[in-house]
């Protein structure tokens, strides 16, 4: 089953994330199939970037979001 969730990247207390479409048994941060967006919560204001065509379409074709990134979703649709 697909899952879009984060991928920790960055170094230790400066955590970097991307938004990707990966398949659930497949690490955190390892393979994934799609690069969907990126979260950097450190700098000031938080800086999002998600493609919001391409997670419909992963949504549309039985993809599970994360709690987060539903979260992360409707602030990107709030910004635009």
């Amino acid at each position: 089953m697909v899952s879009i969730r984060l991928a920790r990247g960055g170094k230790k207390k400066k955590p970097f994330y991307r938004i990707v479409a990966a398949d659930s048994r497949f690490p955190r941060d390892g393979r994934f199939l799609e690069i969907l967006g990126y979260y950097n919560p450190v700098v000031e204001p938080k800086d999002l970037k998600m493609n919001i065509e391409r997670v419909d379409y992963w949504v549309g074709v039985g993809a599970k979001m994360s709690q987060t990134v539903e979260n992360l979703r409707k602030k990107a649709l709030e910004k635009k």
